[in-house]
């Protein structure tokens, strides 16, 4: 069994990265909320449009990105982030970790100068989205770009380095974040993300209060399995990298 190292200390600022709307939430909203209701500065980097993830094959595509990111707004404010939400654009499905991503996640690195990044783990074995998996890969190429005056140098933009990487998904988490007093917090966060009650959350009707709280208790038993291991009852567990 891994030693779990248990709750940062409260950053000043961070960054959270995710791959598609609500995989932030999903992976670290209960820290984010956490760490914002005690003064942090929370912001959103969503790399993807969004614009796979509905299973109607008839939906108008460019109605879907406009949904996703504004629900992505909301599921911000409600963990108590910034609502100006940054999206990198790049179309659902299709990430690259090239230098034209990696040079424009390092902008905003050295734009927003995060104490703590969090994101996908790219090296979780068996991973089957490629976004997922070339976000992780992103998030890390641009922390050493932002960090390093030779890459990508901008005279308008000092390099910034991070303190600490948290990466959610981890095959071997070593960090658990206790999140029980953030639990419904980070639940209310994900239902902010309408348009993916029936294909992520198993939800066909949002008025049937039983689907609702089956998925709510979905969310508490991942936290529960998630901090029992640290000895937390509910918490997001992640793979800590620091220094970077």
């Amino acid at each position: 069994m891994n030693e779990y190292t248990v709750d940062l200390a409260v950053p000043e600022r961070v960054v959270a990265v995710g791959a598609h709307p609500d995989d932030v939430e999903f992976g670290c909203g209960g820290t984010l909320a956490k760490w914002a209701a005690q003064g942090c500065a929370v912001h959103h980097v969503i790399c993807t449009d969004g614009s796979k993830g509905t299973w109607d094959r008839n939906v108008d595509v460019t109605v879907l990105v406009a949904t996703r990111q504004e629900e992505q707004r909301h599921a911000a404010r409600v963990l108590g982030a910034s609502d100006d939400v940054v999206f990198l654009g790049w179309t659902d499905g299709e990430l690259e970790d090239g230098p034209a991503q990696r040079r424009q996640l390092a902008r905003w690195i050295r734009r927003l100068r995060p104490d703590v990044v969090l994101g996908h783990d790219p090296w979780r074995r068996y991973r089957l989205h490629p976004d997922h998996r070339h976000a992780g890969f992103l998030l890390t190429d641009a922390i050493v770009a932002a960090r390093d005056p030779h890459f990508f140098p901008e005279p308008e933009l000092e390099p910034h380095r991070p303190s600490a990487l948290l990466l959610f998904e981890a095959d071997e988490p070593d960090h658990v974040e206790n999140v029980g007093a953030q639990l419904e917090t980070k639940v209310a966060a994900l239902l902010a993300h309408r348009s993916q009650y029936r294909s992520t959350m198993d939800i066909d009707d949002p008025a049937d209060e039983s689907q609702v709280e089956r998925f709510r208790q979905r969310v508490a038993d991942t936290a529960s399995e998630q901090g029992r291991p640290a000895g937390v009852a509910y918490g997001e567990r992640f793979k800590l990298l620091r220094p970077l």
